[in-house]
């Protein structure tokens, strides 16, 4: 099976794709249950006490979906192991910058990975590189699982994206890379900022109002604080696929190629038999 322009060449089975869903509502919930608490619910500081539970549900979640693909065939050790190096590149490419400016390309490869191999690869191979990366930076607290989601989501995206050829298909990678790398800091904003806005200005979180009044108070807040950071991360992933996006491209296609993921093994009958001599 290709990887070109054809289907990705790795899929999950039902209990895989089943796991990535729950993981995925788990994520929505954590991510979008402040906004609904009552104005005379306790607040719980930044995710303090939820977020190990997250995390702890979360990871069982992406290992059911790597051993159901496992299982099922759809991904051999060769899979895995491709998951695994792409994991640790992605990591590796977040010591350089540290994050500065906004200036991460920890992403870079998350892409092109998950436009070739898959959307439900491009979630595991985004929720793998941040806790990876977390691990090696020592960046591990209660924003880790929000970062995990938000990744895998970003991977997940990148699989969605249509086939096509030529210069186009690197023009749709970069905007798709510009779009998600916004929508990334986005979401890494809505983590907290219920938590840590404080109460007492008009971009603060507002409990027991409406869901549409604190929303229009987020983005007002994202907008005056983070989205300077977030333009810099998206012009600099985008670029880089612009730039590297066609070798990387070619090379995850050659690997997929030869390690032919998913595909059949086929016992020729004729090659069994022992020749015999005249």
């Amino acid at each position: 099976m290709t990887a070109s322009h054809g289907q990705p060449p790795v899929g999950l089975d039902r209990f895989g794709s089943l796991a990535i869903a729950i993981a995925s509502v788990l994520g929505a919930v954590a991510f979008l249950w402040p906004l609904f608490i009552p104005a005379h619910g306790a607040l719980n500081q930044a995710h303090a006490g939820d977020a190990p539970w997250v995390i702890a549900a979360l990871l069982p979640l992406l290992l059911v979906a790597v051993l159901g693909e496992f299982s099922s065939g759809g991904m051999d050790a060769k899979g895995v192991a491709m998951l695994g190096v792409l994991g640790a590149c992605g990591a590796a490419l977040r010591l350089p910058s540290g994050g500065a400016a906004g200036f991460e390309p920890v992403f870079f490869l998350l892409f092109p990975a998950g436009y070739v191999f898959g959307r439900h690869f491009g979630f595991l191979l985004g929720a793998l590189t941040l806790f990876a990366s977390a691990l090696v930076t020592g960046g591990v607290g209660p924003w880790l699982p929000f970062q995990m989601m938000a990744a895998a989501w970003m991977g997940y995206g990148a699989g969605c994206l249509p086939h096509l050829r030529g210069r186009r298909e690197l023009v749709v990678l970069a905007a798709y890379a510009a779009f998600a790398c916004l929508a990334y800091g986005l979401l890494l904003d809505l983590w907290f900022w219920p938590f840590g806005a404080g109460t007492a200005s008009t971009l603060s979180f507002e409990p027991g109002a409406s869901v549409a009044h604190n929303l229009v108070r987020f983005l007002l807040f994202h907008s005056a604080t983070s989205l300077g950071f977030d333009l810099p991360r998206a012009a600099l992933n985008a670029g880089l696929i612009l730039v590297a996006g066609r070798p990387v491209l070619a090379a995850l296609r050659r690997a997929s190629h030869r390690a032919a993921f998913g595909a059949p093994v086929e016992i020729v009958p004729h090659a069994l038999e022992t020749p015999t001599s005249s």
